[in-house]
């Protein structure tokens, strides 16, 4: 299974956040594997779950789901959507779609979410291991985008 192919049988487990509160949504310990710098790679618990921490405005990332540990953005070999506002950031990590490329597109009439969509059904995204969230970037393009037109 894809990253970007919804699953039936996927348990979200939802776990506050130890310092903002907010619900954190769980990601695969390969998401971490994948991401994490090593030297907080040398440290983590594969036995933990771990959740991640989208409110931009709290500095944790991850969190395990006995809050023995969290990492934060500069744990990540990548610069987190959420978390850092930078032009130069991706929103789809695997395509490379940063926000400034984005910006770019909606000048240019490009339809950055139909091109994402081929490569996703093509069997070519990797959300699991190049964003932090775990999870298919589709939505946060969508979102992004709109936001764009709004203004």
């Amino acid at each position: 299974m894809d990253c970007c192919t919804a699953s039936n049988n996927t348990k979200v487990a939802i776990t506050e956040c130890p310092s903002c509160g907010g619900k954190g949504k769980t990601v695969q310990l390969i998401t971490l594997k994948s991401l994490l710098k090593a030297s907080a790679l040398e440290i983590i618990e594969p036995v933990n779950s771990y959740l991640f921490c989208s409110d931009s405005a709290c500095s944790i990332v991850y969190f395990s789901g006995n809050h023995s540990q969290t990492f934060l953005e500069n744990d990540l070999k990548v610069p987190v959507y959420q978390k850092n506002q930078g032009a130069d950031v991706p929103v789809c990590y695997c395509f490379d779609w940063t926000r400034e490329r984005l910006l770019q597109s909606v000048g240019t009439n490009q339809k950055p979410s139909d091109q994402i969509k081929v490569h996703v059904q093509a069997g070519r995204c990797g959300c699991e291991v190049n964003n932090p969230q775990g999870a298919c970037c589709l939505g946060n393009v969508n979102a992004f985008v709109r936001d764009i037109k709004e203004v």
